[in-house]
């Protein structure tokens, strides 16, 4: 299951398969019919407090996603709607953050690939 990453503010495509948002606010400015968002996974997003505190800091990315991952950890049903989907089926996270690099849904995408193989 290749996992691909874009801004959801980016135009749909076809071979984005299964568009994911993993936010827990909806994108600013953006209809639902723009986004084309397939799942909203608003509960599987960081905690606010986390979101805050890292603040898209690219000095504090280890230490966000250590604490990212213990609460995906403690709360790993929430990713129950990803993992139903067919191995053979790309999906794409789509993310509100100007950080294309530090983010939400490249450290999500990370968890998936060291804890489910995918």
């Amino acid at each position: 299951m290749p996992i691909k990453l874009k801004r959801v503010y980016e135009s749909p495509e076809a071979s984005d398969g299964e568009r994911v948002l993993v936010e827990r606010l909806w994108p600013r400015g953006l209809s639902k019919e723009i986004a084309r968002v397939d799942i909203w996974l608003k509960d599987a997003a960081p905690s606010s407090e986390l979101r805050k505190w890292f603040n898209h800091d690219p000095s504090k990315w280890e230490e966000f996603k250590n604490r990212y991952f213990i609460e995906l950890d403690s709360n790993t049903e929430v990713l129950e709607p990803i993992l139903k989907i067919p191995r053979s089926v790309t999906i794409t996270f789509v993310f509100a953050s100007r950080e294309e690099r530090y983010n939400n849904s490249a450290a999500l995408r990370e968890y998936l690939e060291l804890r489910h193989g995918l």
